[in-house]
């Protein structure tokens, strides 16, 4: 064994030893129990950042421990790999976007495997090749079948930039989630998928998901938006017509003082034939295209129909307006306008002198301002009829009862979600398996002729378009899939990823899902994580798969930050400066209080802030490899944080975990300098031997807590640091003595195996083992050593506590008080004077009084 460990001589070789071998390659098998772990499949975006290092080291930890309980664990990868940067990409460099592709998915796999990551290879996915996406173009032709995916004109988010559609998950705050560009939006004909079919199931499962964290579960439930409520019929005056308005607030309906409809409701366009200003304000609506995420920033403008409503209960006649701040999505562009009670139709009802009327009173301010305020606390009614005097839920049942009587109203569940578009309009995607004839009828590409392929030259697209079917001409449809398609199952695909007979192997399905453990960000919460529970639930109804959910456990990662620092370029913007070409200067509590670039440029500090490549703040994980190698990198990375919060990148954090592991390397050296290892006699500890013992044992008790099930993977490691220290003090003189180094060091090791794979390995094999680590069971817990008849003792120094010793049950404080003088921390404090008296609570407190 050489003196000092160097990562480059060991690392690849152990790598490369479990890729001949196929050490982590797994088949079913119903005599162990199974544990799948998978990480969010990753995009070829062509290097890895440490984002993607800590939410593959965090799978892989978990991963290798399961393993070492003995159970069939399946941990895969692959590339989700179509999208808008590779066709980018390939417009860019005049290439084709599978060259693109699959060079950066050769690149990353390779910085895959130097991180020592325990996956089975063999299973490897990419959503790119016919043979992956020649199933969802199957599938999507079912649901079709099934009345679940339609085609239709719909007025969609633009992204002028990406030249393609968003569903609304991917807008954010008004802008593209890829490029941030503002969003447009225009009407054209798009694919969709029924995902509001399944709305109420999707939200009442989320009460299954234990594992999953509250705020994912939250943020779905939002986004679902389920709301009881009642639609209502209101006659059109002097005509036979109806609008049908859906509210839930029928505690103020008495309060409806007129009737807002979008410019794009049927009914507008009826009354703008030869109506002049109304053309031109539906008009100049088009063209502005407001989204419900634009409606509480626009001004508020309308025009009126001249049109009026029977309101259902107290026979007024209400005015229909025409308003820019809802469309058809919203509500099927028609609402009721309360504006005692809602700001927005008090600001419309204040701009246009329209009726207010305050219908619901609080006991403990009669006298609110209307024109100031609305009032939202409700209470009791007033100017309600026979409804006076009653409160909000009373009021409500009431008169529910009574439109139901009347039969102008009817119970109705609603809900946000909107039906998932699925249309891209982009050459690097799935194509969709749709035709259209002749005729204008749309018909789905025959089942002998998937999958459909994608035209190898985009240039010739024309050709590639005309189709016979059924010896019928017909154009192909040339949108093709959002990529959240090929990311709603690939969890599924990777339990039988070479199977050619159907889209997945029920058999193989059945053993391996529910996946265990997920692993990704939470900004993933309405977007992937939405679609892919479910397109599990739309494959469970094909009768493909098995299960409720896709999922049982979720974790998601907090992000890596680092320092960020940039100034302002000569027109104003910020010009991103990485840290290896800024000089900083730091004050006495280490805060950095100056920097300036290599060009003499002074910087702003913009704190501690996302890695990103926008921002210049990235570490590259192969640099850090490089220098240290990889089983620093992963100790670093899971000692920073807890895996749920953000992680802040420090390189003394690097070498910080490069000592402990040149720690352990020399602790196994220097104990096979001794003389050979006995195996330790149970019955013939010394006191400070079962001490000693007592303490590895508490050990792995805690790191196997912390691990197994509160992945507190950072205190595990503190853990393991703080008995490594005691270990490190402990003599090497007896047999037993060595017996005891030898036990320690394994459990060490075996416990830090999972994180850092490598070294473990390797030590492993020098400690005498022949059976590889990774068929290593876990370290068990001897109860006999940490129950017995000794106590713990806490030692105070004047009354502090500096420490705390491990005794046999009614020992005398001199006894006591000898083995409490051996603790280094104890000792310190004793010399700093002389002592003047001792006091002992007998099995509890011993305290040393110092002058």
């Amino acid at each position: 064994m050489q003196e000092e460990y160097n990562s480059k001589n060991i690392e690849p070789k152990i790598q490369s030893y479990w890729e001949k071998n196929k050490i982590f390659k797994v088949n079913e098998d119903n005599n162990k129990e199974k544990y799948y772990c998978l990480s969010m499949i990753p995009y070829p975006s062509g290097k890895l950042h440490m984002g993607h290092v800590r939410n593959y080291t965090i799978g892989d930890v978990i991963s290798r421990y399961q393993r070492m309980l003995g159970k069939n664990v399946l941990q895969p990868i692959g590339w989700d790999a179509f999208g808008l940067p590779a066709e980018n990409a390939a417009i860019k460099n005049n290439t084709n976007p599978s060259t693109w592709t699959y060079s950066n998915i050769e690149y990353m796999k390779n910085q895959l495997k130097i991180l020592g990551l325990s996956y089975d290879w063999d299973r490897e996915i990419t959503t790119c090749t016919p043979e992956y996406y020649h199933w969802e173009q199957w599938f999507f032709i079912k649901l079709y079948e099934k009345k679940l995916a339609y085609k239709k004109i719909s007025l969609v988010n633009w992204c002028p930039h990406d030249l393609t559609v968003l569903a609304n998950e991917q807008v954010i705050n008004n802008r593209c989630w890829n490029c941030n560009t503002t969003v447009e939006h225009k009407e054209i004909s798009q694919w969709f998928i029924k995902i509001t079919s399944y709305a109420e199931e999707l939200l009442n499962d989320l009460n299954l998901l234990e594992g999953w964290p509250e705020q994912v579960k939250r943020m779905q439930r939002n986004w679902i938006g389920r709301s009881e409520g009642v639609e209502i019929q209101f006659k059109i005056m002097n005509t036979n017509k109806y609008i049908i308005i859906y509210t839930k607030y029928l505690n103020i309906l008495m309060g409806v003082t007129y009737i807002i409809i979008a410019a794009d409701n049927p009914l507008s366009k009826e009354v703008s034939v030869n109506n002049y200003k109304i053309i031109e304000f539906i008009n100049k609506c088009k063209k502005n295209k407001n989204t419900e995420a634009d409606i509480a920033k626009i001004n508020k403008n309308g025009i009126s129909t001249g049109m009026y409503v029977i309101h259902p209960l107290t026979k007024e006649k209400l005015p229909i307006w025409i308003v820019n701040f809802i469309s058809m999505n919203y509500n099927n562009g028609v609402d009721i306008a309360i504006p005692a009670h809602n700001q927005r139709d008090l600001e419309f009802a204040k701009k246009y002198k329209l009726p207010i009327r305050k219908v619901i009173t609080c006991i403990e301010n009669n006298k609110t301002n209307l024109l100031e305020k609305t009032i939202t606390r409700k209470k009791i009614l007033i100017n309600s009829g026979e409804f006076n005097g009653l409160d909000d839920k009373k009021a409500s049942n009431l008169i529910l009862k009574k439109l139901i009587t009347l039969g102008i109203g009817k119970y109705k569940i609603k809900y946000r979600l909107r039906d998932w578009c699925v249309s891209r309009q982009r050459f690097w995607g799935a194509p969709i398996p749709m035709a259209t004839i002749k005729n204008g009828d749309i018909i789905p590409i025959p089942e002998n002729q998937l999958p459909v392929l994608l035209p190898e030259n985009i240039k010739n697209n024309h050709i590639w378009k005309q189709i016979s079917i059924n010896n019928k001409e017909a154009i192909r449809e040339t949108d093709t899939f959002d990529t959240f398609i090929e990311s709603s199952w690939y969890y599924a695909r990777y339990a039988c990823p070479n199977y050619n007979q159907a889209m997945l192997n029920t058999t193989a399905t059945n053993y391996w899902l529910p996946v265990d453990q997920y692993i990704g960000g939470v900004e993933h919460a309405t977007m992937h994580l939405m679609y892919f529970r479910f397109f599990h639930k739309l494959m469970r109804d094909a009768g493909i798969i098995k299960f409720n959910e896709p999922v049982k456990r979720l974790l998601c990662q907090g992000m890596v930050l680092s320092n960020a620092f940039y100034y302002i370029g000569n027109n104003g913007q910020r010009v991103w400066v990485s840290k290896e070409n800024t000089f900083i200067e730091r004050d006495n509590k280490n805060n950095i209080i100056k920097a300036i670039d290599n060009n003499g440029n002074e910087l702003i500090y913009a704190g501690m802030i996302k890695m990103s490549k926008s921002k210049n703040n990235g570490v590259n994980p192969e640099t850090i490899i490089k220098k240290y190698g990889a089983d620093t990198l992963r100790l670093s990375i899971m000692f920073a944080a807890p895996p749920e919060s953000s992680l802040e990148w420090h390189e003394s954090n690097i070498e910080g975990a490069n000592r402990f592991i040149h720690k352990i390397w020399r602790l196994v050296y220097n104990h096979l300098q001794k003389k050979p290892t006995h195996i330790l006699n149970l019955n013939n500890l010394t006191l400070e031997q079962k001490k000693l013992r007592y303490f590895l044992h508490k050990t792995i008790s805690k790191v196997t807590d912390d691990i197994g099930r509160r992945y507190a993977f950072n205190t595990a490691i503190a853990e393991i640091m703080k008995f490594t220290n005691k270990l490190s003090l402990a003599p090497q003189n007896t047999d037993q003595d060595r017996g005891l180094i030898q036990e320690s060091l394994e459990a060490i090791i075996l416990m830090l195996s999972p994180i850092i794979p490598h070294v473990c390995f390797k030590l492993w094999r020098i400690l005498g083992h022949k059976k590889d680590i990774d068929f290593a069971k876990w370290p068990t817990v001897d109860n006999k050593a940490i129950i017995c008849n000794s106590k713990l003792i806490i030692v105070q120094v004047n009354g502090k506590t500096r420490g705390c010793i491990k005794i046999n049950a009614n020992l005398n404080k001199t006894s006591v008080f000898e083995i409490a003088k051996k603790e280094y921390n104890i000792a310190k404090h004793i010399n700093k004077g002389i002592i003047s008296n001792i006091i002992y609570i007998p099995d509890k407190i011993l305290n040393i009084i110092i002058n």
